[in-house]
């Protein structure tokens, strides 16, 4: 077997190995073409006429904020202990002026890995 025989021999395998990639790569985008117009169900709202009137639902009342019943001195001091140890300062130099609650927004299995992190250590 010669040099320009392997060549076109390697070459024909890469070849044919392209169509045969593109083939399936076309065949997916046409089967998923094809979920698209079976189950998607466009919404026209120009064409849709209600055949009843539904009222608007009634907005809902925010939650109350509760009032905590911790001293503000107690977390004051609190806080000025948790910044004084972590800039290893004593609290005498620290002046906590205003403080303000945030709101945990994180997801719930953020809220709970963190959970767990904690509980591991103790």
């Amino acid at each position: 077997m010669s040099l320009f025989e392997a060549l076109g021999e390697g070459l024909m395998v890469t070849v044919i190995g392209l169509i045969i990639v593109f083939a399936v790569l076309i065949i997916l985008m046409l089967v998923m073409m094809l979920m698209k117009v079976v189950f998607y169900k466009p919404q026209n709202d120009s064409h849709h006429v209600p055949s009843q009137q539904v009222p608007a639902p009634a907005p809902v009342p925010a939650a109350p904020v509760e009032e905590s019943n911790m001293d503000e001195t107690e977390l004051i001091a609190v806080l000025t202990a948790a910044v004084a140890a972590s800039l290893n300062t004593s609290t005498y130099h620290l002046n906590i002026k205003s403080y303000r609650r945030i709101e945990n927004t994180s997801p719930a299995w953020n809220k709970a890995g963190l959970k767990d992190v904690i509980d591991a250590r103790f």
